[in-house]
């Protein structure tokens, strides 16, 4: 149970950081907003799957551990959404 969680964390974890990294390459680019919107989602992507392996391990851990469990798997949830509306953003 105790790996599940840490894994689960791990994984948003990741996930963060892989959309932030995006974002960076991104951002420090000429031509940032083009480049953006036309370039690939490969790191977007990862980490869209990094947090639906993340719920699958929240949804399987034991207790909800005063709340925690549950306000995370409301958090990904949420973090699942953004990832797909920024993915299928057209200016």
């Amino acid at each position: 149970m105790r790996i599940s969680s840490r894994k689960g964390f791990v994984f948003a974890a990741a996930c963060v950081a892989s959309m932030a990294l995006d974002y960076t390459a991104s951002a420090n680019s000429s031509n940032s907003e083009a480049k953006m919107v036309e370039g690939d989602y490969r790191r977007m992507h990862t980490a869209l799957d990094h947090l639906r392996a993340a719920r699958i391990d929240l949804l399987s851990a034991e207790h909800n551990h005063g709340g925690w469990r549950e306000r995370a798997i409301q958090s990904t949830d949420v973090a699942i959404r953004e990832t797909e509306a920024a993915m299928s953003w057209n200016p």
